[in-house]
């Protein structure tokens, strides 16, 4: 049991320390999260309901889920074949392209939150 808990600690020290690669490296990932704040201050002064954090939460989640994701393939695919593929080029657009129809997705509900949100407030 005791060996099982080490391995267990490791292993989210292992999965902490990406996220401060991540996090600390990726532009794309400073850009996602700075958005991410900026729609949790929003949702916050907007006071959206229950429902409205747990969409917001979902779309900010998959965005850097999938921007982590991105990352990690281009580092792995950088690192294996510095030199240009056309396979792995193809594999890293359509990574980028799975970050971005995310973010495509997220900018669609958020409006569908904010937006009349920001209306009543406007009118009041």
């Amino acid at each position: 049991m005791r060996q099982y808990l080490k391995r267990r600690q490791r292993a989210f020290l292992f999965a902490f320390r990406g996220l401060r690669f991540f996090f600390g490296g990726d532009q794309h990932a400073r850009i996602h999260l700075t958005l991410a704040l900026i729609a949790i201050l929003a949702a916050w002064f907007l006071k959206v309901d229950n429902w409205e954090w747990v969409a917001i939460l979902l779309c900010i989640g998959g965005v850097i889920s999938m921007e982590a994701m991105n990352a990690a393939l281009e580092t792995a695919m950088d690192a294996l074949h510095p030199e240009h593929r056309e396979g792995i080029g193809r594999a890293k657009d359509i990574a980028a392209g799975a970050v971005l129809w995310a973010s495509l997705i997220s900018l669609l509900i958020g409006g569908l939150i904010f937006i009349p949100k920001i209306l009543k407030l406007l009118q009041s």
